[in-house]
Formats: structure tokens, C-alpha cells, sequence
């Protein structure tokens, strides 16, 4: 990456972001925390407002104004992709938003970069999840965006159902399928359930506010101290029907 690159790299990510460190920094554009360092003084002498604090980090005084960024081919297609990636594995309403962004990101860019984004030869299937999937996605991304409870008719592994008061935390999409972390009222603890396994939804008036020892965050630290403790690797097909058992 040449330097100017890198500079106008660091300016947009400090935009982005309220604090950052150097070592941050130096992991993301791969360059030294000495190379940064002599970086953001550099910027810091063209005029750009940066605050420091040692160990602590950089940040912006004020908002910067810079003109519109335009996307280079590999960019452009890197968001084409995770827009066809939405549109066949997610729910409508967001394959909408995602298909609105597109609209939005092709109305500004040049003539032969629209012309790449219908020509791109990357492809996503979208017949890999069944409507009635999208659809309980929805509502699911729903309830977790707005903190609600919601109860759940569930087919486990071995075919028998089960009814279920949780309060959904977040969606994991694992290559064949979605899972879904929530906090289960009946076992009082993190279940994870295969959302192609619910067969109905139903949103309820109370409110999910997680609370210390039952939020996402509390659920990923456990996450990573087993994969610490045992060394898993990636998912495979046997541990994700796993899933099952353990809800």
C-alpha cells in the first residue's frame, strides 16, 4: 500500500471510530506501531484534528469533512457479493434494504464501474432457504432488534416438539444454517436453537432487556473460553445437528 493510501486510510477509520489504538492500527493496514506512530504525526502536522493520549489511543477533536469516497473494482464487488449473500440467506425485508443500498451506492459511481456490478461472475443460489425460514428470520431479527420475548413451537432432533418462552439474542449463520442464541426461561440458561427447526414465532408484550450474565456479550465470552479450554475447531455437520440436543 503506498503511504498516501495508508494516510488517507488512517483518516477514515478514525472517522468511523471513536477511539483506536496504534497497535489497532498497525494490525489492520499490516505496517509497524512505529510506522503509525510517525504516521499520525505526519497527519497531525497537515492539519488534521488528532487527539492522543498515551495507551490510550487516537481519536478525532471534530468531525472531518472529506469529499465522497469512490469505490476501486475489488470494493465495489466485495459489497455486490455480500449484497446477493443477504438477498438468498437472510429475510425479505432486509434483502430490500440490502437491494436499496445498492440502488444508492450505483446512482453515484462512474459509468464503468455500474458496468461492473452487472457484469460480476459471483453468484449466490437463492432457493438455499425455504420462504417459511426467511419469514421466521424476520420476525426474529425483529423481536432481537427491539428487546422483545417471544415464545416458540420447536422441532428437535429426534422429531419431537417443543414450546418455548426465550428471549432471542442474536442470529449466527453457519454456511448451511441459522442458529439462534437466546436466553430460555424453562432451562434458566443460553440455548441455542437451528432456526429451520422453529415452526412458529409468536412475539409476546414483554420486554428483553438482558442483564449482566444474560446478554450476547456474556454468551460469546463463554463461547471463548471453551474454544480456549477444548480447541474446537470450525462447525461441522455432525455438531450442528448437535445444536439440537443441547436446547
Amino acid at each position: 500500500m503506498r503511504r498516501a493510501d495508508r494516510l488517507f486510510q488512517i483518516t477514515q477509520i478514525l472517522r468511523n471510530k471513536r477511539l483506536v489504538t496504534a497497535k489497532q492500527l498497525a494490525e489492520r493496514l499490516e505496517v509497524s506501531e512505529r510506522t503509525i506512530y510517525r504516521d499520525m504525526q505526519d497527519l497531525s502536522l497537515s492539519g488534521v484534528p488528532i487527539e492522543s493520549e498515551a495507551g490510550i489511543g487516537y481519536m478525532l477533536r471534530h468531525s472531518l469533512d472529506i469529499p465522497p469516497i469512490m469505490f476501486n473494482p475489488d470494493e465495489l464487488e466485495a459489497i455486490l457479493l455480500g449484497v446477493k449473500m443477504i438477498k438468498a440467506w437472510s429475510g425479505n425485508e432486509l434483502a430490500q434494504s440490502a437491494e436499496s443500498a445498492l440502488d444508492k451506492i450505483e446512482g453515484v459511481l462512474p459509468p464503468e464501474l455500474k458496468q461492473a456490478i452487472h457484469s460480476s461472475k459471483l453468484f449466490v443460489p437463492n432457493f438455499v432457504i425455504p420462504q417459511q425460514h426467511q419469514n421466521n428470520f424476520e420476525l426474529l431479527r425483529k423481536a432481537i432488534n427491539q428487546n422483545t420475548t417471544i415464545n416458540i413451537e420447536y422441532r428437535k432432533l429426534n422429531g419431537e416438539k417443543s414450546s418455548r418462552t426465550i428471549g432471542p439474542l442474536g442470529l449466527y449463520y453457519w454456511g448451511k444454517v441459522w442458529t439462534l442464541v437466546a436466553w430460555c426461561e424453562l432451562r434458566n440458561a443460553f440455548r441455542v436453537f437451528r432456526v429451520d427447526r422453529i415452526l412458529k414465532i409468536a412475539l409476546l408484550d414483554t420486554t428483553n432487556v438482558p442483564i449482566d450474565g444474560r446478554s450476547l456479550d456474556d454468551y460469546i465470552a463463554i463461547q471463548k473460553a471453551l474454544h480456549e479450554k477444548y480447541q474446537w475447531d470450525k462447525p461441522t455437520d455432525e455438531n450442528l445437528e448437535y445444536i439440537n440436543e443441547t436446547e
